[in-house]
């Protein structure tokens, strides 16, 4: 299968994969495994398929678990049948309750009517796209996991923060994410006693640190893509830079640094400056 290329790490890998997604993503979705995943997929739901039959095919729960970011929740079968119950019945809070947008997603792309699920050819489409776009996500963390946080974080803060949530359900939800979460306490460089607290002061702790670092007023304003850059970009300065801390010892440091004064800056100082307009 095709592997992600990203030929560094930090900011300069990331501003790479940003350039280059679409065709590696187009290449790696030309994969024999993902072609034959989406043929199958695609197979079965050219007429509707019974709740049971879908339950009890694990190739199916782990395709279209995968294509809506839950991978490795498709052996949860009983669930998976709750969240499809309830998701039929308009008086349910559970998927509210449940507060996951990922499983609502889910649950609305694949809801039966009648015990039985029906997908339309656009709908198979677009899972098996997902399916894809999620698999190759998966492969670029295989390669650099800073990476692939990055493209989730991308992809999953507008399901976070969504019209009409008030700014405590949004800080809960980014609380309770844990792939947004890690990127966020990198990016704001949140002290990691910050777990000691409880939920409440973690939420608002977090919320004063978004607005004064990124120079926002409002929560929804994360979800624009001038604000999904700044949090991405400073991420990965971030990543690079304690990366580089690790991989140099000090005596190289030395030499950098003696190397790099006559010139002015080089590449960790241009970072910091970098990192100075946020």
């Amino acid at each position: 299968m095709f592997q992600p290329v990203i030929p560094i790490s930090g900011f300069g890998g990331w501003n790479f994969l940003q350039t280059t997604y679409d065709k590696q993503l187009e290449t790696f979705s030309q994969a024999p495994q993902i072609q034959r995943d989406s043929a199958y997929f695609a197979e079965k739901f050219s007429e509707p398929m019974a709740v049971e039959d879908f339950l009890s095919d694990p190739r199916l729960r782990r395709i279209s678990m995968a294509a809506f970011g839950l991978s490795g929740e498709e052996w949860k079968t009983g669930y998976i049948r709750n969240v499809l119950e309830e998701v039929q019945d308009p008086e349910s809070t559970f998927l509210v309750r449940l507060n996951n947008p990922q499983y609502s997603s889910f649950a609305k792309a694949m809801e039966p009517g009648g015990g039985v699920i029906s997908l339309t050819s656009a709908d198979i489409e677009d899972i098996t796209s997902r399916y894809a776009a999620e698999s190759f996500e998966i492969a670029v963390g295989e390669q650099d996991n800073s990476m692939r946080l990055s493209l989730n974080y991308s992809g999953e803060i507008s399901q976070l923060v969504t019209e009409g949530s008030s700014d405590n359900a949004i800080l809960f939800r980014l609380l309770g994410s844990v792939p947004v979460r890690t990127v966020l306490e990198s990016a704001l460089s949140l002290p990691s006693s910050l777990n000691n607290l409880d939920l409440d002061s973690q939420a608002e702790y977090l919320n004063d640190r978004l607005k004064s670092q990124f120079g926002i007023s409002s929560l929804q304003d994360l979800k624009s893509p001038e604000v999904i850059d700044k949090v991405v970009q400073r991420y990965q300065v971030l990543q690079g830079l304690n990366d580089s801390a690790a991989a140099t010892s000090s005596a190289s440091t030395a030499l950098i640094l003696l190397g790099n004064a006559a010139a002015g800056f080089g590449t960790v100082a241009s970072q910091n400056l970098f990192l100075s307009s946020f």
